[in-house]
């Protein structure tokens, strides 16, 4: 008999689906098995890591924070990747997530993806994609590409890459970037996957003002989340210190909310009253960004307005995603 899990307000959810059987959808999207909740906090949870890899395992490549990015917070994005060595010449993209969530996939002309939003992990993001990566360099055209054997002496990202290569992040409103060719060579699982991944889209801008920025609208609520490379303790420091002298908005009618961490760096997150849009908060952001700047090269201790602003700014870790 299937198991009760609990719904998203707490309360228990009869589940008709045989847990050996849920059928592979995107980390982002609602569990198969009816809980209610996405399926990277419900039946994605089961595959454990097999190692605890590096903490900040995009480190040292020039789009780490729009890596983590593409990998945890924007629907639908595409980046490509440039090569070193004999592959140079591959044409290798970078994507969010693919059909099946697959973690990779060789297209009938030779092109490569690589997905980002994955069901499976070994515990080091960067070695998975570049394990992924080298199968798919020898695959077939038209076949998707499995995680294999990972572990700590397997090869990295960084190892197989330019590092210093700008990664052009191109978001979408949705997932036609799946499609080689007409649509109507699609698999059934596969035109259902798009049509649920499209489902559950928000709209996602990024910003051209500063690195690593994404406005997105979440129903009745539009947010600013901004990945930041500084480390974790100037980054909250410098924010105490602009929350602490009311310096901290991006706008009239807007709020810092909080901040949350993923693969080793961190995100500030501002809400704005609906309707604001990306591009009213262009310049506003770029203001920001030099307060931020100045902030980050203030070693004076904390006042206690300040040490107070900080300790609130850690315990109010944002889960929007």
């Amino acid at each position: 008999m299937a198991k009760k899990n609990k719904g998203p307000k707490g309360g228990a959810v009869a589940t008709d689906v045989d847990s050996a059987n849920i059928p592979v959808v995107g980390m982002r999207e609602p569990c198969p098995c009816g809980s209610g909740r996405r399926y990277k906090a419900c039946h994605g949870k089961a595959a454990s890591a097999a190692f605890v890899g590096a903490t900040r395992p995009f480190e040292g490549i020039a789009g780490e924070c729009d890596i983590v990015a593409m990998r945890e917070i924007v629907p639908a994005a595409t980046a490509k990747l440039t090569l070193t060595g004999e592959n140079a010449d591959r044409d290798v993209t970078l994507v969010t997530v693919l059909p099946m969530a697959y973690p990779g996939l060789v297209r009938s002309d030779g092109s490569i993806m690589l997905g980002l939003q994955v069901n499976t992990g070994s515990g080091d993001a960067s070695r998975d994609l570049a394990d992924v990566l080298t199968s798919a360099l020898t695959a077939e055209p038209g076949e998707p590409v499995a995680l294999g054997r990972v572990n700590e002496e397997s090869p990295r990202l960084q190892d197989l890459i330019d590092v210093d290569a700008p990664l052009g992040v191109q978001v979408h409103d949705n997932f036609d970037f799946w499609v080689d060719g007409s649509s109507d060579d699609l698999t059934d699982d596969i035109k259902a996957s798009l049509e649920r991944a499209s489902q559950y889209a928000h709209p996602t801008v990024k910003l051209e003002s500063v690195p690593s920025a994404y406005w997105t609208q979440m129903g009745e609520k539009e947010y600013l989340r901004w990945i930041m490379p500084q480390d974790e303790e100037k980054v909250l420091d410098a924010l105490a210190r602009l929350h602490a002298a009311g310096d901290d908005t991006i706008g009239e009618g807007t709020r810092f909310i909080g901040m949350f961490r993923f693969l080793g760096v961190v995100a500030p997150v501002w809400e704005m009253p609906l309707g604001t849009g990306a591009a009213a908060i262009e310049a506003p952001v770029t203001e920001m960004s030099a307060k931020l700047a100045k902030a980050l090269t203030v070693s004076d201790p904390l006042t206690n307005d300040e040490r107070r602003a900080r300790a609130g700014i850690t315990t109010r870790q944002v889960t929007l995603r």
